[in-house]
């Protein structure tokens, strides 16, 4: 039987503020093609690992790997050029363009290594982006949306269209921070729905997540946070099961 290859190894990985061990001896590795779940306690250490991840903060020891390359050391915006992109817990948009223009920005970003004040001068001359970023938002169910304000948009379209910016970079990792935070049940079931349809094509991701009905509808593996450190580490019925967990996190009721 085949290895599974591992295209995220967080290894040995401790980071401290100050006399806080937020986290300590993470060891982490995520399968390719897989949806990784990272879940645990407010305070858990859950933001802080994805923030080592991309780059944002530095570990005090132990290192990332994607791929076979070392991010440790790297800029965000250099791990991003390597295959990595992240859907933030309060989306970040340009709320004075267009849904459209969102998300041709991270495609001419990708292409030309880094965002320019010049590129907002060729948003409507670049026809290939334009009409990749009109599939992208097709593909997400914004089409109706592409000329409206972005900061016009309801807090689950805003969290769509922040998936399309992500998906047309064509990343090889997503990592999703809390993707249906703030959101009515409504339009987390429909972000469960679009995750699912990402899921179908293959793409790993890793997300963050506190409710248990999205973790449980998307998982392959979930890795449990606590106090800094993974506590429990398996499929969804491992750790639905575990009593540690129950105790740390769901509360013995799932």
């Amino acid at each position: 039987m085949a290895q599974p290859n591992i295209v995220l190894h967080v290894a040995d990985v401790h980071k401290r503020f100050g006399g806080l061990h937020a986290l300590a001896d993470i060891d982490l590795q995520v399968e390719e093609g897989t949806t990784h779940a990272i879940i645990g306690p407010n305070g858990a250490g859950k933001s802080t690992l994805l923030n080592v991840i991309i780059g944002k903060l530095a570990p005090t020891s132990g290192q990332v790997v994607f791929d076979g390359a070392v991010l440790t050391g790297r800029k965000p915006y250099q791990i991003n050029q390597l295959g990595i992109a992240r859907v933030f817990q309060t989306p970040e948009i340009f709320g004075d363009l267009s849904v459209l223009h969102n998300v041709m920005i991270p495609a001419l970003a990708k292409r030309d290594g880094a965002f320019r004040l010049n590129m907002l001068k060729n948003l409507n001359a670049e026809t290939t982006i334009r009409d990749e970023a009109l599939h992208m938002l097709e593909d997400v169910g914004m089409s109706g949306h592409v000329d409206m304000l972005a900061s016009s948009l309801s807090r689950g379209d805003k969290r769509r269209m922040e998936l399309a910016m992500c998906l047309i970079q064509h990343p090889r990792l997503l990592l999703l921070d809390e993707p249906t935070a703030g959101m009515s049940r409504h339009d987390t079931n429909t972000t469960i729905e679009l995750l699912q349809k990402i899921k179908q094509r293959g793409m790993t991701k890793v997300i963050i997540e506190h409710d248990m009905h999205v973790v449980f509808s998307l998982a392959d593996k979930i890795s449990v946070l606590a106090q800094g450190r993974i506590i429990a580490d398996g499929s969804p019925d491992d750790v639905r099961g575990n009593p540690a967990v129950q105790e740390a996190y769901l509360g013995g009721t799932h």
